[in-house]
């Protein structure tokens, strides 16, 4: 599904990745681990397309998107990519619903589908009843599965979550992992998990961890 060949990343003098090289299989939940600073996060954001290696590749389904333009890049990443980050990213002047569709309207979809798929992923996340709301008017729970479904609405291929559970209670982060499961058994979709969260670590299909910018087998 993934694979990720001879990455290394510097900013300045300080080299952050090492020749990382990984393989990530479909449907694959795999948690990634490793103290601050590690580069877990860079990895990540690398592998989303949100950053660029100094060298090395990232090939999704045989397609080298590191030889990608940045236009053509955006589209991928678009259609392909769902991003969960810890601190939700929510637009505070729109509703819950409106947050969700978002990245549909950017990929072409027109209000009413974007609207139908909004709904189909709140009533299976069970939000619906906070469609109109705007965020500072949710939990942090909710404002959470409002961030999940607006990451899925375009039916990606491969899910990248940073913390997704840092800011929720324990109750509400154990439900948010949970999630991640239902998910992928319903979607099919692969979920990788930078975590310092233990127990969503060791629940994954497969736990990986970078120390010094390298990952250690």
């Amino acid at each position: 599904m993934i694979e990720i060949q001879h990455i290394n990343k510097s900013y300045g003098s300080l080299q952050v990745l090492r020749d990382i090289n990984l393989t990530i299989e479909q449907g694959e939940v795999v948690s990634i681990v490793g103290a601050s600073g590690a580069g877990k996060t860079t990895l990540l954001q690398i592998i989303g397309t949100l950053d660029s290696p100094d060298s090395g590749s990232i090939i999704y389904d045989g397609t080298d998107v590191t030889k990608m333009g940045e236009r053509k890049l955006a589209a991928f990443r678009n259609e392909h990519i769902g991003f969960v980050f810890q601190f939700h990213n929510l637009l505070p002047e729109f509703t819950a619903e409106e947050n969700i569709c978002m990245p549909a309207l950017i990929k072409g979809k027109s209000m009413k589908e974007a609207r139908k798929d909004a709904e189909e992923l709140m009533e299976f996340l069970n939000i619906t009843s906070r469609a109109d709301h705007k965020p500072a008017e949710l939990s942090g729970g909710e404002q959470q599965r409002v961030a999940v479904a607006r990451a899925l609405i375009n039916k990606p291929t491969v899910v990248l979550a940073d913390e997704p559970s840092g800011n929720l209670d324990s109750v509400h982060a154990k439900e948010l992992h949970r999630l991640f499961f239902e998910l992928r058994d319903r979607y099919r979709q692969t979920f990788m998990i930078v975590t310092h969260n233990e127990e969503l670590a060791k629940t994954a299909d497969r736990e990986i961890t970078v120390k010094d910018g390298q990952i250690l087998l």
